[in-house]
C-alpha cells in the first residue's frame, strides 16, 4: 500500500520546539485525522509536508520517494496537493480558471506554442477546459463556471480550492481545517466529498479543530500538542484519552 510517511519529523525556530520526532502514517484510501488545539503544531507539519518550511530534522516518503529537502514543485509532481487554512484563490478570475490552474503539472505544451496559439496548445486547452469542468459538475457547481471566484460564498470558495488541488491529480492532499467558518450543512456536504477522495483511493490528512467531524471520517486520528503527539489510534481511543481531554480542556 502506497503511505505518506513521516518520521521523526521536528522543526525548529532557533531555540522554540514547533514540532518534534513526530510519526505519522497516511496509507493510500484512508481518511486521517490530525488534531490538536490552538498552537500544537498542525500547520508547521503540514507546511514542512509540502516544502514551505524547511525540515529540521526526520524525513518524509511518498512511497519510496524522499521529498524531505524537495522543493514544492517536485513534491506537487511526487503526488502531493494540499488546500489552505486561509483560502488563497485569484479573486477577480473566473471559478473555471481558477480550477484550470490546478491542471498545471499536466500540462505539454511549451509556452512559445500557447502564445502563438499553435493547434496543439488550443487542443490541450479545450481538453483542461473540459476536464476542469467535470470537477465542477462533481462538486456541483457547474453553473457558477464563469462567476468571479472572489464574489462567491465562502463554502463556495473552499470548494474552489479543493477542485483546484485535485486538478493536479495527487495521491495524496492536505486538508488544513477545510471546515472552518461553515455550518452543519455545508460540513456535512464536504464529508461526502472527503469520503469520495478516499474511495477513489487517494490518501487524505484531514487537519481540524472541529474533533466532532474528524471522528466521524478518520479511521485513525493523531494528536498534537506542544510539536508533539500525545496520543494516537482509532477516533475513540483518542477521545477517550486524558492526555488529550487534558491538551483540549486543561488539567
Amino acid at each position: 500500500m502506497t503511505m505518506l510517511r513521516l518520521s521523526k519529523l521536528s522543526k525548529y525556530f532557533g531555540g522554540v520546539v514547533a514540532s518534534q520526532d513526530v510519526d505519522i502514517d497516511v496509507p493510500a484510501g484512508q481518511i486521517t485525522g490530525l488534531i490538536g488545539p490552538n498552537g500544537a503544531g498542525k500547520t508547521t507539519i503540514v507546511n514542512m509536508i509540502t516544502g514551505m518550511l524547511p525540515v529540521t530534522d526526520g524525513t518524509i516518503h511518498i512511497g519510496d520517494t524522499d521529498i524531505t529537502h524537495a522543493p514544492a514543485h517536485t513534491i506537487s509532481r511526487a503526488g502531493l496537493a494540499r488546500t489552505f487554512q486561509n483560502i488563497r484563490l485569484l479573486s477577480e478570475a473566473s471559478v473555471i480558471d481558477n480550477v484550470m490552474i490546478g491542471f498545471h503539472r499536466h500540462e505539454t505544451s511549451s509556452t512559445i506554442a500557447a502564445l502563438l496559439g499553435l493547434p496543439s496548445a488550443a487542443r490541450e486547452t479545450m481538453d483542461i477546459q473540459q476536464r476542469a469542468m467535470a470537477l465542477l459538475q462533481r462538486f456541483d457547481m457547474a453553473d457558477l463556471a464563469e462567476y468571479p471566484a472572489g464574489g462567491l460564498s465562502y463554502g463556495h470558495q473552499r470548494k474552489v480550492e479543493m477542485m483546484r488541488a485535485l486538478a493536479s491529480e495527487p495521491d495524496f492532499i492536505l486538508l488544513d481545517e477545510p471546515i472552518a467558518g461553515m455550518n452543519d450543512v455545508e460540513s456535512e456536504g464536504l464529508a461526502e466529498i472527503f469520503r469520495g477522495f478516499a474511495a477513489d483511493g487517494k490518501g487524505v490528512l484531514l487537519i481540524e479543530h472541529n474533533v466532532r467531524f474528524v471522528a466521524k471520517l478518520c479511521s485513525k486520528v493523531y494528536v498534537l500538542d506542544g510539536g508533539r503527539l500525545i496520543s494516537e489510534g482509532t477516533p475513540d481511543h483518542v477521545l477517550n484519552d486524558q492526555a488529550v481531554i487534558t491538551a483540549y480542556l486543561g488539567g
